[in-house]
């Protein structure tokens, strides 16, 4: 092996070990906006994310993705139970299960733990593997079209996020999130120092998500795409910050979620644009994310972390900002509107087929073995009900 391609891969391998930090990272977000009755439960789901998808994307997720044959560009075969190619599955099976846990939060405080044990398998081994082969592969139809998503705005986050709102629809909201009159009320969180641990344990992953995305080290001007990175998501907790005090005090969860939608934001164009363009795609995504959250409350969507905002949302304007910020063939660089047509093809492929297949899996889940909890199962908390054990040492009533 040569010295460049030695280095390449040890690249990709740490920056595939930051991305899998990113767990611990949506565990803690996950947790600390959420109640502590449910802690166990979240933890639970969050390491069942990356345990089911290493093995499920092992059997069958990368032949779907990367199995070497192609059916029209739709979806791949060969290769299953993967034998080989440890780098790429490495890699990319850390992606798959980012895009899942994306779901463990929007659903979270009312779910099974059974039924989100079912939808794992699908997310992580069908759902995400196909849209990979879309745009990855080198041989995906939307990869074919022009379409540019470096890192995954669309192909892990818009997929995430469109998951997560098929399940928050079927699920519904949690009891107390609305009054009598369908106004929606604020459910705190645990612990918003959790919380924002975890939002900056997901920001310091995502270095390996968008530098390591470049899938080289050797002639890659790795660091320019750290600071792109760096600049969205410092812009994107700034505007949400503000954006939160038009209507009261600062915010700390929407500043957080800020950030995280910042970090979104750039994923597609994180190589792709300059230092201005990443500000200005942060920018935006700080104020969307606020707007978006508040939007889908008072639609009746109890999204327990802002997950949909966050990564589908914001994923969306990612994709499209390729179109405006790009320096090669964007808009505002002379480029006209020849990226609109393949980024707003993808958008609508990836959110329809992330959303269709989520409801339909989570739709046949909910009429055989239930998707919901009791209401008497989700006052008493998760963690005592389906897992009989609590976060924090508290003994449990036996009734």
């Amino acid at each position: 092996m040569e010295l460049a391609t030695y280095v390449d891969s040890l690249w990709i391998l740490v920056a595939g070990i930051l991305v899998m930090f990113m767990q611990p990272g949506f565990m803690l977000v996950e947790t600390g906006f959420t109640r502590s009755k449910n802690s166990v439960n979240i933890v639970m789901k969050n390491f069942m994310d990356f345990s089911v998808g290493a093995v499920t994307y092992w059997a069958f997720g990368f032949a779907l993705a990367y199995g070497g044959t192609t059916l029209g560009g739709f979806l791949a075969y060969g290769n299953f139970f993967l034998e080989g190619d440890s780098i790429t599955y490495f890699f990319q099976v850390v992606f798959a299960a980012t895009a899942a846990t994306i779901v463990s939060g929007a659903v979270a405080e009312r779910t099974k733990f059974s039924a989100y044990l079912l939808f794992q398998p699908f997310i992580c081994g069908v759902i995400y593997p196909i849209v990979t082969h879309w745009v990855w592969s080198g041989q995906g139809w939307l990869g074919d079209l022009g379409f540019i998503d470096f890192a995954g705005s669309g192909v892990v986050h818009m997929v995430g996020g469109f998951a997560a709102l098929a399940g928050v629809q079927i699920v519904g909201p949690r009891i107390g999130k609305y009054d009598d009159n369908g106004n929606p009320q604020v459910i705190p969180g645990s612990s918003m120092v959790a919380g924002a641990l975890g939002v900056f344990i997901l920001w310091f992953g995502w270095y390996g998500f968008n530098v390591g995305s470049a899938l080289a080290a050797v002639d890659v001007d790795l660091a320019a795409i750290a600071v792109t990175t760096t600049l969205s998501a410092a812009a994107g907790s700034i505007t949400a910050m503000y954006t939160s005090m038009i209507s009261g005090k600062p915010n700390v969860g929407m500043t957080l979620n800020g950030a995280l939608a910042g970090l979104v934001g750039i994923t597609a164009g994180c190589a792709n644009v300059n230092n201005l363009g990443a500000v200005l795609i942060g920018l935006v995504s700080g104020v969307l994310v606020v707007y978006s959250i508040n939007f889908l409350e008072k639609k009746g969507f109890d999204d327990a972390v802002g997950a949909v905002s966050v990564h589908g949302i914001c994923g969306i304007w990612g994709v499209l900002a390729v179109a405006i910020f790009d320096t090669t063939d964007g808009l505002v660089f002379g480029g006209g509107a020849t990226l609109f047509l393949p980024q707003l093809i993808g958008i609508l492929a990836i959110g329809a087929w992330a959303y269709g297949t989520s409801f339909i899996v989570f739709k046949v889940i909910d009429s055989t073995v239930g998707l919901r909890v009791t209401a008497e199962e989700e006052i008493a908390g998760l963690d005592a009900t389906e897992h009989g054990t609590t976060a924090y040492g508290d003994f449990i009533t036996k009734k």
